[in-house]
């Protein structure tokens, strides 16, 4: 299977299957950092990244921003003096589907690459 970073996101609506429980569990063992929480009983996955001071968390908060308009799929993104919480979820279908693990996993390798 191709790592995760490098699968396609596929194009999702309201009525898409969320990830099961199952699905949730395999996908997460590629983003072991990532935290599942549930706000408003709706799923999103979350990450904190930490940096040296503000201009690097904001130049993180960039390249998310760069990784979400390639796809036209959006997180949440809170950036402070050094770190960035990144949240991502499928605002439409108000969950979380494939496309946000395989956004996570692109948002771990900007992070390793910056």
């Amino acid at each position: 299977m191709t790592e995760l970073s490098e699968q396609q996101c596929e194009a999702c609506s309201w009525d898409a299957p969320h990830v099961s429980d199952a699905e949730i569990d395999t996908l997460k063992r590629d983003i072991p950092e990532w935290n599942i929480e549930e706000r408003d009983g709706i799923k999103q996955l979350e990450r904190v990244f930490k940096f040296r001071n503000f201009k690097q968390a904001l130049a993180f908060t960039n390249s998310v921003g760069e990784i979400a308009e390639e796809v036209g799929h959006h997180p949440a993104l809170l950036t402070e003096w050094g770190k960035v919480t990144v949240t991502w979820w499928s605002h439409e279908m108000k969950g979380l589907h494939k496309n946000d693990f395989i956004l996570a996993a692109r948002t771990d390798k900007a992070a390793a690459e910056g």
